[in-house]
């Protein structure tokens, strides 16, 4: 007889790095295997929304090509050919690897490696107490949002802002410098109610005319790396015409006189040189704003991608200081919630095991560490074993030539523990099957939001997939690595940790499913004073005291008043556009390169194109193009689109590197030089030549 399969509906949180950490109603079949996945309607910010990506789940937890055993490698490293071998095989060879290393070159030449293809506490920073307990070279996370962190709090004293939710009584959304239609999808959410229930509208400040800004009632496209021009044309206006509030100024900001002259001369004119948005369009904005109480300024991750992204941030944050915004409900600004969570990772990661003298090596600088460049190694030796759990730099680290040849060292032994064969894992000494975020237990935040939640196991993994907790468990016996963490399950450190940091214990959070840790108005709107010592926003920024991280780059020329800091990559005669790898839709980094439809809609990797600038190239839509910056060349099709200034280009990644006509990706082209104050990797700034490639395309 025929039986119908039994559907159970759980609840969980994407893990993936998005700062949306949408709260998921997931079916269950039969115990074994994921059906629907929707957003759920209970948490008030997920909305009963989810990304396309993640609602077709089911397409990548159950694929086909998903790594199942583990694997040693028997060809040419990046040749695809390995052999099977069992669990104990690659973690023994794995363990007398770093164990040979540490004897021959000291515990500082292996480099454990990670980042947020998980953005769970437990199977993301666990990593950290193995480097920790045995002294390895620590990781500096750099990659992603430290620019864009520290540009907002050296404005507001902490990194924390008003209640996401209240985009949706807002009369006026501002979504700058992210493109949510593609990277977080509930911004529109909420945006999107406020026009439908208030007729409010929704304004778009962005370097391309996207998804984002194709739904926006007012859209200001920028040159990249010129939002603080923009910003401060902006304020100038609003200070001229007597939109500045300066009742509010005088009570809650530090220098509103000082600010007010500094503007003087920063006028929508010099703007627009700069920025290349019209005049009219500069006083249009700066007018929506100012007559608009309840505007909301959602500020995005773009800002992190420029190496002046810090002095951005925080002249776009100046504004509703001026306005007075932050007094209203739906008015003020928010960029991330980290100061809210305040998380006790002490056993996670093994703090009370630091040794702070050990080397603190920079994730973007990967490729010019793994090639021997003595500063980058920070004087130490060079690294010889490293294991990479979460991430995929052969594809996403800037400076794709050197990181290439880099892993492709004899002298390197490289573990990667993964859920698909993916380019960094091709390169891999041993290659160990990884599970997904459904097949292990776990603890997560929103950055975009304010809530916690426990994501529970919900399914078993499938052949010999194991946990990153319980392959670091097993390495950790085999290299003499002690600490009470390696002896808890994940539920017990997911317990501890909330213990620890205050939020009760494991139990009471899944009988919420969440918690909302969103702060009283007063609080949220900073109504009783900004976080710093002094109780004011900060238009006058103190950059050589950022308010956490590493302290690094040109900090004694950063301009401490909103201004252009004009330190981006220039065009110039050799180099005449401007690049940027913004996110595409179906890619959230690397993650879902695999799945069909993924890749059905994106396609083959691609630039676009201004049709003007085409023209003069003798380019037309469909060719392929070659792109050169001063660290190398990439090919891709051209996609002529007249929704960038002249003199921009726009390539949405991260494609796999197989994507591109010859196998270079698009971060060849990317630098990792270092952003100051306290680091990070300029993915959209970028100058670089372009040229009608002779390559015919299949």
């Amino acid at each position: 007889m025929n039986q119908h399969a039994k559907v159970e509906i759980r609840h969980s949180t994407c893990p993936h790095d998005c700062p949306s950490a949408c709260a998921l109603d997931v079916d269950v079949i039969d115990g074994r295997s994921i059906g629907r996945v929707r957003g759920s309607k209970l948490q008030t910010y997920t909305a009963g929304v989810v990304c396309a990506k993640v609602a077709r789940y089911a397409e990548r937890i159950h694929h086909p090509g998903r790594l199942m055993h583990p694997m040693r490698r028997t060809g040419a490293k990046g040749s695809g050919q390995f052999s099977r071998i069992s669990w104990d095989e690659a973690l023994d060879e794995i363990a007398d690897r770093f164990n040979a290393a540490e004897r021959t070159y000291g515990a500082q030449s292996v480099w454990p490696y990670y980042y947020a293809g998980t953005m769970g506490l437990v199977m993301r920073d666990g990593i950290n107490r193995l480097t920790h307990v045995k002294k390895y070279s620590r990781f500096y996370s750099t990659v992603c949002a430290n620019v864009a962190r520290v540009g907002f709090s050296i404005g507001t004293g902490k990194i924390a802002g008003v209640d996401p939710r209240e985009m949706a009584v807002s009369d006026l959304v501002v979504i700058w410098g992210t493109n949510p239609v593609n990277t977080q999808v509930n911004v529109m959410t909420h945006a999107s109610r406020a026009r439908k229930e208030r007729g409010a509208r929704i304004a778009a400040v962005d370097i391309y005319n996207n998804e984002t800004m194709k739904q926006a009632d007012i859209k200001i496209i920028l040159r990249p790396g010129t939002d603080g021009a923009f910003a401060c044309g902006v304020m100038h206006v609003l200070f001229r015409e007597g939109f500045a509030d300066r009742a509010y100024m005088e009570k809650y900001t530090d220098c509103p006189a000082e600010l007010e002259a500094h503007l003087k001369t920063r006028t929508p004119e010099w703007a627009s040189a700069i920025c290349g948005v019209p005049v009219a369009e500069i006083e249009a904005f700066a007018r929506a704003v100012g007559e608009t109480k309840r505007t909301f300024f959602r500020l995005g991750y773009g800002f992190s991608r420029s190496r002046n992204g810090a002095t951005q941030m925080h002249a776009a944050l100046c504004i509703p200081a001026v306005t007075g915004a932050w007094q209203y409900e739906g008015g003020g600004a928010f960029f991330n919630n980290a100061a809210l969570w305040r998380f006790n990772e002490a056993i996670i990661e093994g703090h009370d095991t630091i040794d702070h003298t050990t080397r603190l090596l920079d994730q973007s600088k990967i490729g010019r560490i793994l090639t021997g460049d003595a500063e980058a190694q920070l004087g130490g030796g060079p690294v010889k074993a490293m294991l990479i759990q979460n991430t995929n730099p052969m594809t996403i680290a800037p400076e794709q030539t050197l990181v290439r040849q880099g892993f492709a060292r004899d002298d390197l032994f490289v573990a990667v523990h993964e859920q698909f064969l993916t380019e960094t894992a091709q390169m891999a000494d041993i290659v160990l099957p990884a599970t997904m975020f459904m097949e292990h237990d776990d603890l997560y935040y929103g950055g975009g939001h304010q809530h916690i939640s426990v994501g529970p196991k919900l399914i078993d993994a499938p052949g010999e997939c194991r946990s990153n907790h319980e392959v670091l468990q097993a390495l950790a016996r085999r290299v003499g690595a002690s600490h009470r963490g390696f002896d808890m399950t994940p539920r017990e450190l997911i317990d501890a940790t909330l213990k620890l940091s205050g939020h009760g214990d494991i139990a009471a959070l899944e009988a919420d499913l969440w918690r909302d840790l969103q702060p009283d108005f007063r609080t949220s709107h900073y109504l009783d004073g900004f976080a710093h010592a002094d109780k004011k926003f900060h238009f006058k920024a103190d950059w050589a005291h950022p308010t956490f991280g590493k302290l690094m780059g040109d900090v004694d020329n950063m301009p401490s008043l909103p201004d252009h800091w004009a330190v981006i990559e220039e065009a110039d005669a050799v180099y005449p556009f401007r690049l940027a790898t913004s996110p595409s839709r179906s890619f959230l980094n690397t993650t879902f390169n695999e799945t069909p439809s993924s890749q059905a809609r994106e396609g083959m990797a691609s630039v676009m194109i201004h049709p003007l600038d085409a023209a003069a190239l003798g380019i037309v839509d469909g060719d392929a193009v070659t792109l050169g910056s001063t660290r190398g060349e990439t090919s891709l099709i051209a996609r002529l689109f007249d929704g960038v200034r002249r003199g921009v280009l726009i390539a949405e990644s991260v494609h796999p590197n197989s994507d591109h006509i010859g196998g270079r990706g698009i971060n060849t082209l990317t630098g990792a030089d270092t952003i100051a104050p306290i680091g990070g990797a300029a993915f959209h700034d970028n100058k670089v030549w372009v040229r009608k490639a002779d390559i015919a395309i299949a």
